[in-house]
């Protein structure tokens, strides 16, 4: 089963039009820019268990200040996020990613973390904490990483590679340790070589996302796919009303939707979770659009 036909359909409407409003301002693309360096940094981090919060990280990030009570370690791996994140953005427009450049990716990734690890395939088994899946035995990453490197340079649906590339790097788990922040990265990479914006996956879905992958190592990929999906459409949605003010003007948040509808907003907020609602998470408030509540009310009838 591919991406749900309804999300696909507001994703290539969305995309249409923030193309349409190419080439975009600099002073814009600067803001958007300096948001999700702060976003995907914190968010990225914290999935996988760092405790700075997202003011914590954008005040590292800004204005360089040392958090007190926080780690050496928990400091370098958000200023290290934000330099992989440069690095990934330099290989947007190469012609072709090679191995290597995983490689030094994630290196800056554990730059003065962990120095012996950095770059450097595992040379032991591992095993992923709260999962039973058991990830392939070293002997088997480079030929695994030779075809992943494939993968990651296929003129398939950018989206589905994505999610593809997503899954397949913690699926190998070819490192010690920073498999999630890589893999994230990497599927950026190929959303932004696909002319689509920077995708965050949220902590605040951290649960959801975990069991999606859970249900990927065991064949079923089509939650994970729906997952990237809808958080592709979420990242569309904020670049929109950075750059668009009258997109941004349409959202309603879903308690007066739930007054327009009559649904309660506790059912609208399940409907949107499920993606049969085009609502979009900003934080942790749910909002949507005049349209989109149509468009759901006349699919249901």
């Amino acid at each position: 089963m591919p991406i749900d036909k309804n999300i696909l359909a507001r994703i290539a409407e969305k995309k249409a039009r923030l193309d349409s409003l190419k080439p975009f301002p600099k002073s814009a693309l600067l803001k958007i820019r300096e948001y999700f360096d702060v976003e995907l940094t914190y968010n990225s981090n914290a999935i996988e268990g760092s405790t700075l919060n997202l003011q914590e990280t954008r005040a590292i990030l800004e204005d360089g200040v040392t958090i007190g009570g926080k780690s050496l370690r928990e400091h370098l791996e958000v200023t290290n996020h934000k330099n992989a994140m440069d690095f990934m953005l330099s290989l947007v427009t190469k012609k072709k990613i090679e191995e290597k450049d995983i490689l030094n990716l994630h290196a800056i990734i554990l730059d003065r973390i962990d120095p012996q690890n950095a770059a450097f395939y595992r040379s032991v088994q591992v095993y992923i904490r709260g999962s039973k899946y058991i990830p392939p035995s070293p002997k088997e990453i480079p030929r695994l990483m030779k075809d992943f490197v494939q993968l990651l340079n296929s003129k398939k649906d950018p989206i589905e590679t994505a999610a593809e590339v997503h899954f397949q790097l913690v699926h190998i788990h070819p490192f010690v340790d920073g498999n999630g922040r890589l893999a994230r990265l990497l599927m950026n990479l190929v959303l932004l070589r696909n002319g689509y914006p920077i995708t965050v996956i949220l902590m605040a879905e951290r649960k959801k996302y975990i069991n999606c992958l859970e249900l990927a190592h065991k064949g079923n990929f089509d939650p994970f796919l729906n997952f990237i999906a809808k958080s592709v459409e979420r990242s569309l949605d904020i670049y929109l009303s950075m750059l668009d003010r009258e997109f941004a003007e349409r959202y309603i948040p879903l308690s007066e939707a739930a007054k327009l509808t009559g649904y309660s907003q506790e059912y609208l907020s399940l409907l949107a979770r499920k993606g049969r609602l085009g609502a979009i998470k900003f934080g942790r408030n749910w909002v949507v659009t005049k349209k989109e509540l149509d468009r759901y009310l006349k699919s249901i009838k």
